[in-house]
């Protein structure tokens, strides 16, 4: 079997999200055992929907228990977690059945005889409902760049159809910030360059100071933070005036030891994998750049081998990498290797602070 993924091959366990498999095993029992009969498409249709919302409504449910122990301090005690032992958290409720009835007038999902409910649709029918829920609270959203906004390490397009988006969210009085991977220092025109076809959409749009003051940029997962100006450019904005107190502790002498590791790590990835590549190493993050395509596997090996290193120089080898004193990423970029220090949930719960966004009234 070959897959067009290049990113995270080995690391992408979010692709296999617990809840959701737990989801599409409940959806396939009325798939099994249920199939269209050719006589009476309309009706079965349309009752295959009626089972498939009320399996949505039951979770939902199950989500509601799982908040209200939460809050009375024993979410393990829920249903759900028994079910579903790496539950997360649940800042909002979920109308699921909802949801799933407004994607299924599109998607037509109950009226496949061949194809059961997927990850994706699930997925959808999970992000819609997260839409339903929080808009009417909704203070913050927050996006990644690459491979989100736009292409892997290409730039905003001036036609891309999503800036009319944004810029009806900043015109709702909503705060727009994209947080990414992507670390040019305090460089602020590095990244309005990737920026570039955004930015002019608000000058054309000629968006009012107030408006364009709720777009930010948050690059290097976490560490440089900026906030666009009234003449449509970017302005850095020290970390002192916003970081929290985990971001504080971290003294730069701590980050630079952190990073002495992950570069001798992936030196070490050179001379061991033969790589022809260049180690470049930044204020915050290091980076493994070939000269020549390398593979997936290449990629991945370095990522992991420096994630390793990380955690054993932390005295946690079976920690996750944002589990530590210092977070960090280490991750395979599709053609290149990064650590950076932190990560974007930093990143996020940075913004949060500083606008005054709590979780119920952010999305990312």
């Amino acid at each position: 079997m070959t897959s067009q993924y290049r990113v995270n091959y080995h690391l992408r366990s979010h692709k296999r999200d617990n809840l959701i498999e737990f989801i599409k095993g409940m959806l396939l029992t009325p798939f099994v055992l249920h199939p269209h009969d050719e006589e009476s498409k309309a009706t079965q249709e349309q009752e295959n929907a009626n089972r498939y919302a009320g399996i949505f409504g039951s979770i939902e449910m199950l989500i509601d228990e799982h908040r209200e122990l939460l809050q009375a301090g024993i979410p393990t005690h829920s249903r759900l977690a028994k079910l579903v032992p790496s539950i997360g958290t649940f800042f909002t409720r979920l109308p699921l059945e909802a949801a799933f009835r407004h994607i299924n007038r599109t998607n037509r999902i109950s009226a496949r005889k061949h194809v059961p409910p997927s990850f994706n649709d699930i997925r959808r029918i999970l992000n819609m409902a997260q839409v339903m829920a929080i808009a009417p609270e909704l203070q913050l959203v927050t996006f990644d760049g690459d491979m989100t906004l736009y292409a892997d390490g290409q730039n905003f397009a001036d036609d891309s159809p999503l800036t009319v988006l944004l810029i009806r969210l900043l015109r709702q009085g909503i705060n727009v910030a994209i947080v990414t991977a992507a670390g040019y220092g305090t460089d602020a025109m590095r990244y309005e360059q990737r920026l570039s076809g955004l930015l002019r959409g608000f000058a054309k749009e000629e968006l009012t100071p107030a408006q364009v003051a709720r777009f930010y940029v948050l690059g290097g997962e976490c560490n440089f933070l900026f906030r666009c100006r009234a003449d449509y450019r970017l302005e850095f904005i020290d970390d002192t005036m916003y970081a929290s107190s985990s971001l504080r502790s971290w003294t730069d002498t701590q980050v630079q030891q952190l990073l002495d590791v992950a570069e001798a790590e992936l030196a070490d990835c050179v001379r061991r994998l033969g790589i022809n590549a260049q180690i470049l190493r930044k204020p915050r993050a290091v980076g493994l750049v070939p000269h020549e395509e390398l593979t997936r596997e290449q990629l991945d090996e370095c990522a992991l081998s420096s994630q390793m290193a990380l955690l054993r120089s932390q005295g946690a080898p079976k920690s996750e990498p944002c589990d530590v004193p210092i977070p960090f990423c280490a991750f395979n970029g599709g053609s290149d290797c990064w650590v950076d220090i932190g990560n974007k949930l930093i990143g996020v719960q940075i913004l949060q602070e500083m606008i005054g966004s709590p979780p119920q009234a952010t999305l990312h």
